[in-house]
């Protein structure tokens, strides 16, 4: 990173930050507050716990309705061949151990004048502030022809689990010669960086057991988060843009636009037709169902505004919403950007809920990918609260990759993004 030493970044975006950037010590006070959290993804998670450690006198309940959570970050290693399914699920129990309540079932409904949330199995939460982490659902009707059931047969893979697996067997099961079509989104959406690493992932995998096959990425987007870096290492690995490139991208100048599929003769439309053997589409994204059940969305983008300062709704009281969901750019959507908006917001209901002033918040985000598995690059960021109760960059923190890396360097990064993945999941899960 050109202006910032790595390891003390790290440092400081790490377990400590809800103690030292937002300067709130592990406090207890009265008993009696009540907290419900809906979602159980990094954000949800890490909330829950930060509540916990912040004060324990909270009454802390989870409400999610699986019982294993898949990390998105680093499936393409899944799919790719590289990593087993099971590195990448976690569970509630390291949650528990904090006294936290965890509850598999499905929030419904929340009542902003009630103060209470509604499960499908009949369960009606009191609380004293409510926060919500309802991830990303998908606008189906974005592209025709696609939809759930059709996503059985074209995975998007964008939430983690069993469409992952579905994705990799189709891969592994593809012949020798065949065209894997990914079809990117249109901004904002989860993981920007997200579907250049898994075609990444994916040509390292075609090199090495399917050489005559082809990653076609249809894009309507005219440029796409390190695509500097991406394309760099495609020119060096798989021969990007030469007439023998085992990965074509076609951005929005040249109509990558994907606007209706055919599941059965496996065929991706944008201003022209394409063949693929594995279609993989991404469709473009909104906030999580739950969120516009409880009127938490701005219908006009399908996201979640939010008071910047604590993650406060902007449309209910002590209704508070973080990660994906959420309106927070310049932050991406990402996983630790939902971990440092989770820490965020757990110091300023612990605050309020004791009738304190919230700390000044500081965020942070930093995003691996992995071009081949000892090539790897990243994207970091500090940011502030700015004058205007708008997030801000931190001028002179974070960066990325260098161009000119050293190969020594990039096989650093890979090292790094392995730690990375080992201690932002122990810090939400356990």
């Amino acid at each position: 990173m050109a202006n910032i030493n790595r390891r003390h970044f790290l440092a400081l975006t790490g377990t400590a930050l809800a103690g030292a950037v937002l300067g709130f010590p592990m406090v207890s006070f009265g008993a009696g507050k009540k907290v419900v959290i809906v979602g159980g993804g990094v954000g949800g998670s890490t909330c829950a716990k930060y509540l916990r450690l912040m004060d324990a006198s909270i009454e802390v309940t989870l409400i999610e309705p699986k019982k294993t959570y898949f990390t998105c970050f680093m499936s393409n290693e899944v799919i790719s061949g590289g990593r087993d399914i099971k590195t990448i699920q976690f569970g509630y129990e390291g949650l528990r151990k904090h006294g936290i309540k965890v509850i598999h079932d499905l929030a419904v409904n929340i009542d902003p004048v009630a103060k209470k949330v509604v499960t499908g199995g009949g369960k009606s939460l009191i609380y004293d502030a409510c926060v919500v982490a309802p991830g990303i659902d998908f606008r189906w009707d974005a592209i025709e022809g696609y939809s759930p059931r059709v996503a059985e047969t074209l995975p998007h893979a964008w939430q983690a689990g069993t469409q992952t697996a579905l994705l990799r067997d189709q891969i592994n099961a593809m012949r020798d010669g065949g065209t894997v079509i990914i079809a990117a989104p249109q901004n904002p959406f989860r993981c920007p960086p997200g579907p250049y690493e898994r075609a990444s992932q994916i040509a390292w995998y075609l090199k090495n057991h399917k050489p005559k096959s082809k990653i076609l990425i249809l894009d309507p987007k005219p440029k796409f988060s390190k695509m500097g870096l991406f394309t760099a290492g495609w020119e060096r690995y798989f021969g990007y843009k030469s007439a023998n490139s085992m990965i074509e991208w076609i951005g929005e100048k040249d109509g990558g636009e994907v606007t209706r599929v055919n599941a059965k003769q496996m065929y991706a439309f944008a201003t022209s037709k394409y063949k693929g053997d594995v279609i993989n589409v991404i469709p473009p994204q909104k906030a999580g169902k739950i969120a516009f059940i409880a009127d938490l969305v701005d219908e006009d983008n399908g996201w979640c505004p939010v008071n910047h300062a604590s993650f406060e709704s902007s449309r209910h009281k002590d209704i508070y919403v973080i990660g994906d969901a959420t309106i927070a750019a310049p932050m991406p959507k990402s996983g630790y950007a939902a971990n440092s908006q989770a820490k965020v917001c757990a110091a300023a209901v612990v605050a309020k809920l004791n009738g304190e002033s919230a700390p000044i918040p500081s965020y942070v985000n930093t995003c691996y990918s992995l071009i081949t598995p000892n090539d790897g690059i990243s994207v970091a960021m500090v940011y502030r609260l700015g004058a205007k109760g708008k997030i801000q960059k931190v001028k002179g923190a974070g960066g990325l990759t260098p161009k000119n890396a050293s190969d020594a360097m990039r096989k650093r990064e890979v090292t790094y993004a392995y730690s990375w993945f080992k201690n932002i999941t122990h810090d939400t899960f356990y």
